[in-house]
């Protein structure tokens, strides 16, 4: 398999498993639960098998088994001891392992396989709050601290988008049971982090709402179109990246003179929001820190 990596330092297993590094040495002189690779120079090395099994023995260790116990375990028992633990389908950490797992090699079946597993016992709401948001939650860490790339990303993050856009579809051919307010749900010019976006046109869908999905890099200008259309609007939107911080503001202000009156809000969520200032937003203007919080308002 042509992977884009399949090589990992120490500290790559640090921030995939949540297994300090020091930790990890510990547990390999020990108890040789892992046997790295050296370079010429003796730095550590592992492999796919090795991420697999510490975070494995993350589980069960999460579970009350004693590192000093699982080291004494035949290779095989630990995978079987795993499965045991899953069996009652409540292990939230395993599920997150595995789409990590599914994640690093490029393994569409293993993603498949682990949402049935889920989806079986959950509704799609409880699948993406209890384990997709923490997952990408954790994938934006791994980024940022290089121990994923940028494909590895892009390929999870299509996987759920595909869930997503399946189970928005059941949503939005039922007859909406709420007329007193439409949602436009879009991104900011050049903002390409769509999946939080869409799953709020989900959870809007669910409350019984009519939504406007526009989606990634729309102009403010396009935006006021829809006051034509529609009475009573609120405008959603997602800022992870976009607008810059320098941006930020004017941003705001340009969307509040364009967009706001009295029938219409703006909801705004994402990083970006802890750089407004929202002492100097009009009360037509909401913040919210986290996908439950908005959801909570609707």
């Amino acid at each position: 398999m042509n992977n884009v990596k399949n090589v990992f330092s120490i500290k790559d297993l640090e921030n995939l498993s949540g297994i300090k590094a020091h930790t990890i040495r510990i547990w390999e002189k020990r108890y040789n639960i892992l046997q790295p690779m050296r370079t010429d120079t003796n730095i550590r090395l592992y492999d796919l098998v090795s991420l697999q099994k510490l975070l494995n023995i993350t589980l069960l260790h999460d579970y009350g088994y004693k590192i000093s116990k699982i080291a004494t375990y035949p290779q095989e028992k630990i995978p079987s001891l795993v499965r045991e633990i899953i069996s009652s389908k409540t292990a939230k950490s395993h599920a997150i392992s595995e789409f990590k797992m599914a994640m690093m090699n490029f393994d569409q079946e293993l993603f498949f396989n682990t949402y049935n597993w889920l989806i079986a016992e959950k509704s799609f709401k409880e699948v993406f709050h209890q384990v997709f948001i923490p997952l990408m939650n954790e994938l934006g860490l791994l980024w940022q601290s290089d121990t994923i790339t940028p494909a590895h990303e892009h390929f999870i993050s299509y996987l759920i988008k595909q869930k997503l856009l399946v189970n928005t579809e059941k949503l939005q051919v039922l007859k909406q049971t709420k007329v007193d307010k439409v949602f436009v749900l879009s991104l900011p010019m050049n903002e390409i982090h769509e999946l939080g976006l869409m799953y709020l046109n989900y959870e809007i869908l669910l409350h019984g709402y009519k939504t406007i999905y526009l989606g990634e890099s729309m102009p403010i200008e396009n935006l006021k179109d829809l006051k034509k259309h529609f009475d009573s609007i609120i405008f959603v939107s997602y800022l992870t990246v976009q607008p810059e911080r320098c941006q930020l503001d004017g941003y705001i202000q340009k969307m509040s003179d364009e967009l706001v009156d009295d029938t219409t809000e703006l909801w705004y969520i994402g990083r970006m929001i802890e750089f407004i200032k929202e002492e100097e937003l009009s009360d037509r203007i909401t913040l919210f820190s986290s996908i439950t919080e908005l959801v909570d308002w609707i």
